[in-house]
């Protein structure tokens, strides 16, 4: 199915669509694209990041079990995910020590990845906009793995879109998003070096597979076309005729 131009509806259908497909999504994930030993729930609070997100957990693993037979992540160097640009950087490890104070549950459900849908809300104003990009920011700082989700046209705020912003926020480098394809999906490995793989798409186009990170050099494929799909089908027929025409 074609991604549709949320911008023609209001910010409330896209917010439904959101939680749908946050569903569809968690669902996914939890009934076999992740490895056993995660698991996926939406609205988890992480700490003070308060994310709209995903939060991946990782239960205790046992420590003499090798990762290809704990996990059924793809390694990196095996298969490196198909996108089209691919940026490294690395992070000053004592940037944010003076705002983060992390916690750990002594029963070991630590956070290993998020996932974010951006909202029409992210983009409204200076000061969402520099929330979303700084608590990116420090979930990258923190070792969190990080999957976004842009299908929101890009803003006079964030002309190159979310990941755009986000890498000069976390890097000297600066992002350019293709003219043609201005929305972006954009997967992050939060290990030593960070490294972006980013998709750049637009209205029209089929939706790709994107990597989600457990280990900085292992991952595994969302489904964002069948879980898109699966939101799309409960979309009010009111609004589906509005954005198909």
């Amino acid at each position: 199915m074609p991604i549709h131009d949320w911008s023609r509806v209001n910010a409330g259908t896209f917010h439904d669509f959101h939680g749908a497909w946050m569903t569809e999504i968690r669902n996914a994930l939890n009934t076999g694209v992740l490895p056993p030993d995660y698991y996926a729930m939406a609205e988890q609070i992480a700490g003070n990041l308060q994310p709209d997100v995903l939060t991946l957990q990782h239960e205790t693993p046992d420590p003499g079990e090798p990762l290809g037979e704990r996990a059924s992540a793809t390694a990196v160097e095996m298969a490196p995910p198909e996108v089209r640009f691919i940026a490294k950087t690395e992070m000053d490890a004592y940037a944010f020590k003076r705002r983060t104070m992390v916690i750990h549950h002594a029963s070991d459900d630590r956070i290993v990845a998020l996932i974010e849908i951006v909202s029409r809300g992210n983009k409204a104003s200076k000061h969402p906009l520099r929330r979303f990009v700084e608590k990116a920011g420090t979930a990258l700082y923190r070792g969190y793995h990080l999957l976004i989700i842009d299908l929101q046209p890009p803003g006079p705020r964030d002309p190159q879109g979310i990941h755009g912003a986000v890498w000069e926020e976390i890097s000297d480098d600066t992002y350019t998003a293709p003219p043609d394809k201005p929305l972006t999906l954009a997967a992050y490995s939060a290990g030593p070096v960070k490294t972006a793989y980013v998709q750049p798409v637009a209205v029209g186009d089929v939706l790709p597979d994107m990597p989600l990170f457990l280990e900085p050099d292992a991952y595994v494929k969302v489904p964002l076309e069948m879980t898109y799909l699966g939101a799309w089908r409960g979309v009010p027929r009111r609004w589906q005729r509005t954005l198909e025409t």
